[in-house]
């Protein structure tokens, strides 16, 4: 982690992830890069359905291989580079036939590493391979839910899954909420844990980092008039006056409160529900 001079008292406690020994210094590749313009949490007819987002600094986005349609065709790493829509790194591969792809960047991989995507690939980091094909207690990431849908799960920084059974058809895995559930053993997961692992250390710092984030402010419910929340409204500072812990909308949120919807269609392929975060006595 690089930390600054306290210039100011925000600068003080500040910190971003140093990489300088880590990424390449590599410019975005052209024709894997393109312009977009983010929805802000806004739907098509420009209402807000998603709080607390909006403005940030101007970002390209990279063309992401979720997919891994090059089966036994090896590739090397060309360039690690950095991402500003994921919290992990992201890798340029190119691939013996010439093909350039970017894809999610294992840990502790280095320029020049040879990997492959294969039925038959070895169980090293960076490679892709069956499901069933992995020994238990191995790490995963990028998984499929569905084969060749592409990696849905586990792709933020620092996360991985562990492989504790291979049953039949359906491998359990230990998803890095505590969760404990099958996945179908063929699909396919890359081996290894997502880049980055410092990224939840990182200090923020000040709101202006926040906001070149894209992130709006988030203002307390007690702080809002009766009209705008069920903790609003009045005389002075007031608690939220009830027992459980509403939203806006007056859903249940937090503190072990079940949101999960009932009867899920993946239910079945869930052996543990993840542990609730209950606050410590």
């Amino acid at each position: 982690m690089k930390s600054y001079k306290p210039t100011s008292p925000a600068r003080r406690h500040m910190t971003v992830v140093s990489t300088g020994k880590v990424l390449s210094g590599a410019k975005p590749a052209k024709k894997l890069t393109k312009g977009y313009k983010r929805s802000v949490g806004r739907n098509h007819q420009g209402r807000l359905t998603s709080r607390h987002k909006g403005g940030g600094h101007k970002r390209k986005t990279r063309e992401i291989d979720w997919i891994f349609d090059k089966h036994d065709i090896p590739a090397k790493i060309e360039s690690l580079e950095y991402d500003p829509n994921r919290s992990g790194f992201i890798a340029l591969v190119v691939y013996a036939d010439g093909e350039k792809r970017y894809i999610l960047a294992p840990k502790n991989v280095k320029v020049g590493q040879d990997l492959v995507v294969s039925k038959d690939a070895p169980i090293k980091a960076g490679n892709r391979t069956m499901l069933s094909r992995m020994p238990v207690g191995t790490f995963v990431y990028n998984i499929e839910i569905k084969p060749n849908q592409g990696g849905k799960l586990v792709r933020s920084a620092g996360n991985y899954a562990e492989v504790i059974a291979v049953e039949g058809d359906y491998v359990s895995l230990k998803m890095p909420s505590t969760e404990v559930r099958k996945v179908l053993g063929r699909n396919f997961a890359t081996v290894g844990e997502v880049s980055n692992p410092e990224h939840r250390l990182r200090t923020v710092g000040k709101a202006g980092r926040s906001r070149h984030m894209g992130v709006r402010p988030t203002v307390r419910g007690s702080a809002m008039n009766a009209v705008d929340h069920p903790y609003g409204g009045g005389e002075g500072r007031a608690g939220r006056g009830m027992r459980r812990a509403k939203s806006k909308w007056g859903k249940p949120t937090g503190l072990g409160q079940k949101t999960r919807t009932p009867k899920k269609y993946s239910d079945r392929l869930i052996i543990n529900k993840r542990k609730s975060k209950r606050r410590s006595k």
